[in-house]
């Protein structure tokens, strides 16, 4: 039997998939998620400071 192409690409993907699973740690996942939150909190705070700080020009 000849694999069908659909077939062919399921098979690329998964070991892609599997190859990027094995090369990422926990320390990896867990430093981006908090980089992610400090990133968020930092930009939220200069947001709501810049705003006030506009509304006291006015």
């Amino acid at each position: 039997m000849l694999m069908k192409i659909n077939d062919i690409r399921i098979s690329a993907i998964g070991g892609t998939i599997c190859s990027i699973w094995a090369s990422i740690s926990l320390g990896d996942v867990l430093q981006t998620a908090l980089t992610a939150a400090l990133g968020t909190l930092v930009s939220f705070a200069t947001s709501r400071l810049l705003a006030k700080l506009g509304k006291r020009k006015r």
